[in-house]
């Protein structure tokens, strides 16, 4: 990252409202908000937490303006009546205490208020939606369906919609000013109009879902009526220079005949000229697709909405807000640019808060990395609490500061350096604790460099990890394999096992052959450390992977992630025996090289330890290579070049050169059994405790410190 951030971190103002810099905390759902429409102590310590962090602006999560109506979460905020005023005002006093400044995000869920479905309630529209098939069910588990949303409604016919009248959309017009009115009662700088999204503002918006011929539908202005007399009326219900901000689509993925870039234009000068004082460009993606979602609104594409900013900006006077995965070194260079003059980040606040501190104290490199996993999105599609893979702190701020220096400093020894192993070493150290970190390999990341190596934003995080423990006064030994013996002669107060899984092969009829791997033969073979497997290679692979091992090229990831697309000893024809994470984001690494796969699993789920999301994107990318995915497999023999097998009660044969056995992960307790006795208090954690990867293991380190603490 770049150290020079000049523009990015200079004052801004949107209205009359002055801003210490242009990092905005982009509009997320926390389901932090009690079932009541109150604010929790939970939702406030989160807020204020980015606010402490730096943040210029925050902007609330998605709330309801005449709630309960329009809901789109169980536990949405409320503004629709005088008595949720004292929380907001609590909320609103604990942001600005720390120099940010807070705007409320009114709306009305429309079509998606999944609240009002569950509850009976009629469900307003412009027009009778068009019936639609989704294929998001494909990607759900069976555990998750029932969480998923609440779409069946309590007498399992689904939404009931009805057409807005002029009165009706009068009466919430008028809703949306009584929000705004209490909000600027309750301290709130401003508010922002979510007019995206799929909700009810983009529904009129959009002409795919607005159908009507009176003076609400057709063109362009009349389609933006309802938002332009929403505007007009928060402006009159408001006193001051009370700014007002709105979100709009600037396209509709996956949707024939929906909002375009050229309306979202058009509209952005139409709320210019009613008294908008900033336009936040965002997208949305149809429902229908489970892949939409990583295209808008949570966009995979690093900078995918850039250009949409670019061209709203050229088509109004007032600050437009960039949004989209963008790094705060490519939103520096565009604001510089001209290209647009706010930067909203949402995830990457989740995974650190005090990015904007760190930014402006010329640290980017201790920036905590998002790695785009989607679980914290992906927790809100199933009704549950946000929360983040990297960031354990994330909606237990509450709980206090989890690195407050300890009373009596404790020896550790922590044996393991995966995600989890770091991350107790890091917090431990960081709390005055003397750490011991083993590893028995050359370099730190366990079982997450194979990991980083199949998907690259996991490399950030290990990255990130080693160089805040390599700055801290931690022990750190690597090759050092741990025995009873030498655990013993530590003489620790606390030894934390953090060695991981063991992923040995099940029984299944010829795995014992030469051209199958399992997981730990895997890893071995693509970091040249696993003699055994290699062993297992031609003569021609062996030389190579030794040569590679010689001259070290084989630990550095992001060379191997590099060079893995012109050669690998994996063969062009493979069958991957397992469908769960390491299965599939095994084989979308591969068929990104080109190898012809089929993936095999044998229970009813595919992916279950991914996010929702993310898990949905990896099925689409597979498909989309052409790989061959198949779930509730059984009888599964491995021949010499075929894998034998039931699929739906038919038989199937695929042809394969080599086969891969992702499956039979089991936590590593091998060392347990041999420390019964210790005079140290033994702990595990992570995989080695319970498989749950790395958002698993991270939160575990948390929890184990928290326990530490009270010894």
């Amino acid at each position: 990252m770049s150290h020079n951030y000049r523009h990015l971190l200079s004052p801004g103002r949107i209205g009359g409202l002055e801003l210490r810099n242009r990092i905005v905390l982009a509009a997320m759902g926390t389901n932090f908000a009690a079932p009541d429409g109150h604010c929790t102590e939970q939702l406030i310590a989160y807020y204020e937490a980015r606010a402490r962090g730096g943040a210029g602006l925050l902007v609330l999560e998605t709330s309801a303006a005449m709630w309960p109506h329009g809901s789109t979460m169980p536990n949405t905020i409320a503004f629709s009546s005088d008595e949720f005023i004292p929380g907001l005002s609590e909320l609103a006093g604990r942001v600005q205490r720390h120099g940010a400044r807070i705007l409320a995000q009114l709306n009305h869920g429309g079509k998606m208020a999944q609240e009002d479905t569950a509850a009976g309630r009629p469900i307003p529209v412009p027009s009778q939606p068009a019936p639609t098939r989704s294929n998001m069910f494909k990607v759900l588990t069976q555990g998750e369906i029932g969480n998923f949303i609440k779409a069946a409604g309590p007498d399992g016919k689904g939404p009931d919609y009805y057409e807005m009248s002029a009165d009706d959309i009068a009466e919430t017009v008028a809703g949306f000013a009584a929000a705004a009115r209490r909000a600027q009662q309750a301290g709130f700088d401003g508010i922002e109009l979510h007019a995206g999204h799929g909700y009810l503002l983009a529904n009129f918006l959009s002409p795919y879902t607005n159908k009507r011929s009176d003076q609400y539908g057709g063109s362009r202005h009349n389609r933006a009526r309802f938002l332009l007399e929403t505007i007009a009326a928060v402006r009159e219900a408001t006193s001051g220079c009370f700014p007002i901000m709105v979100r709009l689509d600037a396209h509709e993925y996956r949707i024939e005949g929906g909002i375009t870039l050229a309306d979202c234009v058009e509209t952005a000068q139409l709320c210019e000229r009613a008294g908008a004082d900033a336009i936040d460009v965002s997208a949305y993606g149809s429902v229908a697709h489970a892949i939409a979602f990583t295209e808008a609104p949570l966009v995979h594409e690093p900078g995918g909405f850039i250009p949409f900013a670019q061209a709203v900006k050229k088509a109004v006077g007032i600050p437009v807000i960039g949004v989209g995965r963008i790094d705060p070194d490519v939103g520096e260079r565009h604001i510089a640019a001209g290209d647009f003059d706010f930067l909203a980040l949402g995830r990457r606040l989740l995974a650190d808060p005090e990015l904007p501190n760190k930014l402006a104290a010329g640290r980017p490199e201790t920036v905590r990395p998002c790695i785009y996993c989607y679980i914290c999105v992906s927790q809100i599609f199933i009704n549950k609490p946000v929360c983040c893979a990297v960031n354990h702190n994330t909606g237990r701020e509450y709980e206090g500061d989890i690195i407050a220096r300890s009373d009596g400093s404790k020896k550790v020894l922590v044996v393991g350096s995966g995600p989890g192993g770091m991350e107790a070493a890091r917090l431990l150290a960081s709390k005055g604790h003397k750490v011991s970190l083993w590893e028995k390999d050359r370099d730190l990341g366990g079982t997450a460099r194979i990991a980083a190596l199949a998907y690259e934003p996991n490399e950030r995080l290990v990255h990130y990890l080693a160089k805040a423990v390599r700055a801290l006064p931690i022990d750190i030994q690597l090759g050092k394999t741990a025995t009873a013996a030498n655990i013993a002669a530590a003489d620790a107060d606390h030894v934390i096992l953090a060695t991981g899984a063991q992923r040995a092969a099940p029984a299944i009829a010829g795995k014992e052959q030469r051209h199958v791997f399992d997981g730990d033969e895997l890893r071995g073979l693509l970091f040249g450390s696993d003699r055994t497997a290699i062993a297992k290679l031609s003569l021609f692979r062996r030389l190579v992977l030794g040569a590679g091992r010689i001259s070290q090229l084989l630990r550095n990831i992001r060379l191997m992630r590099v060079l893995s697309k012109l050669w690998m000893p994996i063969s062009g024809q493979l069958v991957i025996i397992g469908g769960g994470l390491v299965g599939l984001e095994l084989a979308e690494f591969l068929v990104e090289r080109r190898r012809k796969v089929t993936l095999l699993e044998p229970g009813p789920d595919l992916g279950a330890e991914l996010a929702i999301v993310r898990r949905a994107r990896v099925l689409h990318q597979l498909e989309a290579h052409g790989a061959a995915v198949y779930k509730s497999v059984s009888g599964i023999e491995i021949g010499r070049d075929r894998v034998n097998c039931e699929v739906a009660g038919a038989a199937q044969s695929f042809a394969c050169s080599q086969v891969i056995i992702a499956m039979g992960a089991q936590p590593d307790d091998s060392l347990l059994a041999q420390l019964a006795g210790s005079r140290s208090r033994v702990h595990r954690i992570g995989d080695c405790r319970k498989v749950a990867y790395i958002d698993g293991a991270i939160l575990d380190a948390r929890r184990l410190v928290q326990e530490i603490e009270q010894v």
